[in-house]
């Protein structure tokens, strides 16, 4: 029975971790999207003064020109200012820095400056991918109108901004992009509205005399800043029709997948970051589509609908941190792109069910001790201590199970070729000695989802990025790079298999201990907020393993154990002879003695 467990365990060790070594072996290693804001950035002033033109990509049309030139030649303030060519007009809060081109009225950059690159550079996090082919965030295409699409993404939009900065005295501003051709009698006007202390951008898209058919793009991997952070968890497109989750995986056969019907939200996304594309109405998206341009760029977008008639889209757009709190609190199911539930490639209701409430205690201890390492180890000390009695039983009945081990090894011997005759006596053996043969195993599997929440927890959650521990280990949620605490996290493990009663054979015990090396390398690529948290439960297990040994459970003395008591006679041993007296030879002889007395 625990050969076969030993042997699952193993194996599904090696398979859930061997894969993704097993991608990076084979050069499917991450990427990152490089900063796309052009070297020249051009912003427009508070003053009103006109910004420094550069030669647009798109061909000089003098009639679009004109009809972006005000009617009047009269003076124009901070929040009308006209753009007659491309200009990049940069958004400034506490928390982003975006850039807007007035090209296609699209999302050229966009910086999360209180988060930075997991690299020796350390600039801030970038989440707009571009090489100039594929189509930037809220870019308006026209399914079967490549001429309507690509003249609205290159020409050049009036902007009016009403703002310099946003700070807490100017909480909010706006930016309005107005395109209008009398030739055409079409418009397109999109209006965007920042928070300085959101990661949030309210939108407004305002369409007349369009092609019906308009998709909103939400961009290409618009959020997805690594590929290959790790192998659980949602990566790439999902989104929420209705109350169904969908999420697609990079490695999906169909390279187009269209839905429709009333879509709450779409986003991209990776391990750490997501960019989410809302609707007010839901009912007005009616599909969406997510596009594979190959194995590492994916595109996606909504649609909208729009016309010849005057067509108000009213949305909003996300781009940031998988911060639990703050996705949950757009109250549309945004937090479950945190895959609490992940086990064996798949998402499990009871894991998630445990994880949420580890999560929330993880937070707490960190609000007091301000050290994510701290309260990780404060957290297993906890849940170590809550699971003591299941620890205790499951000691005792392995221990029990090491003591009839010899009279389990002679009934085998004895009814080898008798396999029912072997198997009740095994049972009637178990309970003479009050034994379970599973009691060993069921504490380690109720204490399963427990264990793999905690490990998701660990592995996915923003918090633990950038945080730091201690001396060497600045950042919990990368490897250590001195490998100091996957060593320890061997050693440990290695220990605690020495001193764990077993009932293995000596051969598979030998071969066990290869395990902790195993394990050891697999750990040095593992965050370091998850190995400590695994070294810090094998110290815990070892300690409660020595005072179980010594205090608890200590080992029965030679000749007192209960197997011992139940072959000694029922008289009890004889008395010893007291000294000096010695025996009569009938006494030594076991005769009856030639005296008798007279009737």
């Amino acid at each position: 029975m625990e050969k076969r467990v030993v042997l699952f365990l193993v194996l599904s060790l090696g398979i859930i971790f061997g894969y993704d070594l097993l991608l990076k072996e084979l050069g499917y290693s991450p990427f990152s999207n490089s900063p796309i804001i052009d070297e020249e950035i051009y912003q427009i002033d508070s003053q009103g003064e006109s910004p420094t033109d550069r030669p647009s990509s798109a061909p000089s049309d003098p009639a679009l020109e004109s009809s972006m030139i005000s009617s009047d030649n009269s003076e124009m303030s901070a929040d009308q200012v006209v753009v007659a060519a491309e200009e990049i007009i940069v958004i400034e809060t506490p928390l982003l820095r975006v850039g807007l081109s007035n090209q296609g009225a699209a999302i050229t950059s966009w910086e999360l400056k209180k988060f930075l690159t997991q690299t020796e550079e350390s600039t801030p996090v970038q989440l707009v991918y571009s090489n100039g082919q594929f189509p930037e965030p809220l870019t308006l295409k026209f399914e079967g109108h490549e001429e309507v699409t690509d003249m609205l993404r290159r020409t050049p939009y009036r902007v009016e901004k009403d703002f310099s900065e946003l700070d807490e005295r100017h909480p909010t501003g706006k930016v309005v992009f107005t395109y209008g051709s009398d030739e055409t009698e079409m418009s397109v006007e999109k209006t965007l509205v920042f928070h300085y202390d959101s990661y949030v951008v309210d939108m407004e898209i305002r369409t007349r005399g369009v092609p019906e058919k308009l998709d909103l793009m939400l961009g290409t991997n618009f959020g997805v800043v690594e590929w290959g952070q790790g192998f659980i968890g949602l990566l790439g497109s999902a989104w929420m029709i209705e109350e169904e989750l969908v999420k697609e995986s990079p490695e999906s056969d169909d390279p187009t997948i269209q839905r429709e019907g009333p879509v709450k939200w779409l986003a991209l996304q990776d391990k750490y970051f997501i960019s989410v594309l809302i609707p007010v109405n839901p009912e007005n998206a009616t599909g969406l589509f997510s596009k594979l341009e190959n194995e590492r760029v994916v595109s996606a977008g909504l649609t909208i609908q729009a016309g010849s008639e005057e067509q108000v889209y009213k949305g909003r757009l996300y781009a940031g941190p998988k911060q639990f709190d703050v996705l949950k609190s757009f109250e549309i199911g945004l937090e479950d792109t945190i895959d609490f539930g992940w086990f064996i490639y798949g998402s499990w209701t009871p894991v998630k069910a445990v994880a949420k409430p580890l999560f929330s205690v993880l937070r707490f201890i960190h609000d007091y001790t301000h050290n994510y390492g701290v309260a990780i180890i404060l957290l297993t000390v906890g849940i170590k201590l809550l699971f003591v009695p299941l620890q205790y039983k499951s000691y005792k009945s392995m221990q029990g199970m090491k003591d009839i081990q010899p009279k389990v090894a002679k009934l085998q011997e004895k009814y080898k070729d008798d396999k029912q005759k072997l198997n009740e006596d095994l049972m009637k053996l178990y309970r003479e000695h009050k034994v379970n043969p599973i009691g060993g195993c069921l504490p380690m599997f109720l204490q399963m989802p427990v264990f793999i929440a905690l490990f998701n927890i660990l592995y996915m959650t923003i918090d633990l990025r950038q945080a730091p521990f201690m001396l060497w280990i600045t950042d919990l949620s990368i490897q250590d790079p001195f490998y100091v605490l996957p060593v320890l996290m061997g050693a440990s493990m290695f220990v605690q298999q020495k001193i764990m009663p077993t009932t293995v054979d000596p051969n598979m015990a030998k071969m066990m201990l290869i395990l902790p090396i195993g394990l050891t390398f697999l750990f040095v690529t593992f965050p370091a907020g998850l190995v400590l948290y695994w070294v810090t439960n094998n110290v815990l297990t070892i300690t409660q393993q020595f005072v179980t040994d010594r205090y608890v459970l200590p080992p029965k003395k030679p000749g007192t154990t209960e197997i011992a008591k139940t072959d000694s006679p029922s008289s009890g041993p004889e008395k010893p002879d007291k000294p000096g007296k010695k025996k009569s030879s009938s006494q030594q002889s076991g005769k009856p003695s030639g005296k008798s007395k007279k009737s």
